[in-house]
């Protein structure tokens, strides 16, 4: 596991800061990551390539870079950015690292088809998020970030019209992981938008 103290992020509206490890080194783990250290949060950016999780970590200021195991026990929220048709193996393997954090799922399980893109999931109630949750179930699933393509992430605060962006989530933990993500989601400039159990996360 490497820190790197020399960056301090610039000020938002944070009302306390985060610890939040990201598992995986792509576009929304690079886009979100960087959110958060805007933000004010302390990111930890996980990857199987160690190269890789540094490179990522330079690139959006990141506190630490380490393996994936060190990433999901890091902080208090985990997020997975992982190809959806690992992210469940990947829960399984770090179940024990992942006990009692929020985890983050923003994985779409979507695949290419003559139509256009299809679930890879069953639909409503089976979704990611389900399956992670059954993957890890001393953990806490949110099912949050996915819907907006990760450019959005990008911006210092998502604004549309003169309103901010509602970033829906959904969570059978109405406590602990709904208060976190919450938290999480204004930090960013970003309104809350509950919408339900994990039974409806395939909506999402």
């Amino acid at each position: 596991m490497t820190f790197d103290n020399s960056t301090s992020s610039a000020h938002t509206d944070v009302s306390r800061a985060m610890c939040i490890g990201t598992l995986g080194t792509g576009a929304m783990s690079t886009a979100l990551g960087g959110a958060w250290v805007r933000a004010g949060h302390a990111v930890m950016v996980g990857g199987r390539n160690p190269a890789s999780a540094a490179a990522t970590a330079a690139r959006i200021g990141a506190a630490a870079h380490g393996i994936l195991a060190e990433a999901a026990g890091f902080g208090e929220a985990v997020l997975f950015a992982l190809p959806a048709d690992v992210a469940p193996g990947v829960a399984k393997e770090l179940s024990p690292e992942l006990t009692g954090r929020a985890v983050l799922d923003c994985t779409v399980p979507m695949r290419p088809s003559a139509d256009g893109p299809v679930l890879t999931t069953t639909g409503d109630p089976d979704s990611n998020a389900t399956r992670i949750a059954t993957a890890a179930p001393e953990s806490h699933v949110v099912k949050v970030f996915g819907v907006c393509h990760e450019s959005i992430w990008t911006l210092p605060r998502p604004t549309f019209e003169g309103a901010p962006l509602a970033v829906p989530y959904c969570t059978d933990n109405t406590d602990q992981a709904a208060s976190l993500t919450e938290e999480l989601i204004t930090s960013m400039g970003c309104d809350p938008l509950p919408r339900g159990g994990l039974d409806r996360a395939a909506l999402l």
